[in-house]
């Protein structure tokens, strides 16, 4: 095995000398305090905030369940079902549960719907009554 290139050899000291200059660098270094970087991450006051009215949250208890039955079916688990008690059909899909459940949704079942407020014409599918 003959000696190395030149080329190798400056490659290898310039490589020892920039670990060695690193190290001495970080040795050297300032410690960060932690308050350093928590200016940054402050927010400043914004006075009368506490003077503004607090929103509510939506609850779930804004739905209006009604039972109807399945009278036809409707490709991609879309329904029609007609709700006895407004006697009107409503266009309903399959809640995730029972998706996820495979539960099988016939035509002439019993089944819970769950309607928004807002509109009245479309709704979900929550339970399948039993026989």
């Amino acid at each position: 095995v003959g000696p190395k290139p030149k080329k190798a050899m400056k490659a290898v000291h310039v490589c020892l000398w920039l670990l060695a200059s690193a190290a001495t660098a970080f040795v050297m270094a300032p410690q960060r305090r932690s308050s350093d970087f928590s200016l940054c991450a402050k927010k400043k006051k914004v006075s009368g905030l506490e003077n503004r009215p607090v929103r509510e949250r939506k609850v779930a208890e804004d739905k209006i369940e009604l039972e109807g039955t399945v009278k036809e079916a409707l490709p991609n688990a879309m329904f029609r079902v007609e709700v006895p008690a407004t006697d009107s059909v409503i266009l309903c899909t399959i809640s995730g549960k029972i998706r996820k459940n495979f539960v099988k949704v016939l035509v002439g079942d019993t089944v819970k719907v769950e309607l928004s407020p807002y509109d009245l014409t479309r709704g979900r599918i929550t339970f399948r009554e039993r026989k």
